[in-house]
């Protein structure tokens, strides 16, 4: 490649040149949600964060293989080895079967994703879909003396596995601080230390989703379910792995001290973690009041929100930071991301309508250069939208006839915009987000009839035309040229 893509490894600590373990092709797994529940913001975070490195890394030449996962099973309430599954729990308390529960917030999670524009990945692979492949790692584990069984659940012993290799390499934690840091939990005196984790877990009576395995009936602990499944799709080890910084412990670390213990071996090369959001300086969470879903921000319902915020003010918004960083949500973080991304929009259709000049003003080289600079520094979009915001600068000190662009440059600009703001940053109009070909020619029906009832000087309709848009979120705008109409933001439901 001809630019080096530098990423921060978890793992080390530090940013690294990222070098695939076969040439030009990279397998990238990333956790995928536990569909128990509406998708959250929280959810739309690591999916916007990889979605950029989907996207940039295919831009950059390589073929890749994005496998993120659907959790619909083993996951339990307190990512402990207690509790109810939490999809189980979901399902009878609604009355319904678990599969039901997970098929209804499956669509659910899928629809917020198109609306955030990410792209689908390579593979979804579901933990339903893979127990076989979980039962057959739990078995290569007890073969490799690195887990016990009692009474039908299975535990890996991390005692015995720190012995030959280093526990807590990912989060920092060596063995002896973080038994300090346990209890011994009710229910839980059948481990040898309390460290110890299920990757098996037996089935009580009344637990709906169980199956057969040569310990009993019963199902996967959380943590094999991944180390399965990338295993499956990428290999033993694979390039990249990511999620939510909540998930560096305990569960990648699981995922490691498994993979180890199955194929002698870590299961990636490069960690990436994004980082949480928080809601006034608190991490969002249901237990503090203050958990919104992603549905609750596109109609404005939730009372936090002063208004509804359109799925592509809610990717600005996460972009506009970096991914390793905290986003405090706020409302008027919200505003702000709004404007910054209508104003980005607003350039990049009048980009389309500027006329070349014989001659230039503007360095777009030097642009394009910063732009690729920036992106190839960890993903750094924040960065990336600023150097952009020059380029809306140049636009309009263009369009305004203050600076001028030769055919090549201004050719050259229309791409760096096509390829930064569309192809890898992922962002669509509003208008093209929230409606499709039927909305467009119904809202040139309604552009001509208010342009003809300016013709025949009845204002009072026109004024009542723009001005009932307006309050659903359309905005007229008349110039010389004639009226167009764009997608100002989703306003609440009253």
């Amino acid at each position: 490649m001809s630019r080096e893509i530098q990423i921060y490894n978890t793992l080390t600590r530090q940013k690294e040149v990222f070098n695939p373990i076969v040439e030009n092709h990279v397998g990238m797994y990333v956790c995928g949600p536990t569909v128990y529940g509406d998708p959250h913001l929280g959810h739309a975070r690591p999916a916007i964060t990889f979605d950029i490195v989907f996207r940039y890394l295919k831009h950059s030449g390589y073929k890749v293989r994005y496998v993120r996962n659907i959790t619909d099973a083993g996951h339990l309430e307190n990512d402990a080895d207690e509790g109810e599954d939490k999809i189980a729990k979901k399902a009878r308390l609604e009355q319904l079967e678990p599969m039901e529960i997970v098929q209804f917030y499956t669509i659910s999670y899928h629809k917020a994703m198109k609306d955030l524009n990410c792209l689908p990945p390579s593979i979804e692979p579901t933990v339903t879909g893979h127990i076989i492949e979980q039962i057959e790692m739990v078995k290569q584990i007890l073969k490799n003396g690195f887990a016990y069984e009692v009474n039908g659940t299975v535990y890996l012993d991390v005692n015995k596995y720190n012995e030959k290799y280093p526990y807590g390499t990912l989060s920092g934690r060596n063995l002896e601080d973080t038994l300090e840091g346990t209890r011994t939990l009710d229910g839980q005196s059948e481990k040898k230390s309390p460290v110890d984790f299920a990757i098996w877990i037996k089935a009580n009576p009344e637990h709906i989703m169980r199956w057969p395995s040569p310990w009993g009936e019963g199902f996967p602990g959380w943590h094999i379910e991944c180390s399965a499944m990338s295993k499956k799709y990428l290999g033993e080890t694979f390039d990249i792995h990511g999620g939510g910084m909540d998930l560096v412990f305990p569960h990648h670390e699981a995922e490691i001290a498994q993979s180890n213990a199955s194929n002698g071996c870590n299961p990636a090369n490069y960690w990436m973690h994004n980082n949480m959001i928080t809601v006034d300086g608190k991490k969002m969470g249901k237990s503090l009041g203050n958990f919104i879903n992603l549905e609750e921000f596109f109609n404005g319902s939730h009372e936090k929100l002063e208004r509804a915020y359109a799925p592509m003010t809610i990717r600005f918004f996460i972009l506009q930071a970096h991914y390793r960083s905290t986003v405090d949500f706020g409302n008027e973080a919200l505003q702000a991301a709004e404007k910054g991304f209508t104003k980005l929009m607003n350039a990049m259709e009048r980009l389309g309508d500027i006329s070349a000049s014989d001659t230039s003003t503007y360095n777009v080289n030097a642009l394009q250069e910063k732009c690729y600079t920036a992106i190839n520094d960890d993903f750094n979009t924040p960065i990336l939208i600023a150097h952009l915001f020059d380029g809306v600068r140049i636009i309009n000190s263009v369009k305004d006839g203050k600076e001028s662009l030769n055919a090549s440059d201004l050719e050259q600009l229309k791409t760096i915009f096509n390829t930064f703001v569309t192809d890898i940053l992922g962002f669509i109009s509003h208008k093209e987000s929230s409606g499709n070909d039927l909305t467009n020619e119904v809202m040139e029906l309604v552009l001509q009839l208010r342009g003809n009832a300016k013709k025949s000087k009845d204002f009072d309709t026109a004024d009542l035309i723009r001005d009932e848009l307006d309050k659903v979120g359309v905005q007229i705008k008349d110039g010389r040229e004639g009226s167009s109409w764009e997608v100002k933001t989703r306003r609440k439901m009253i």
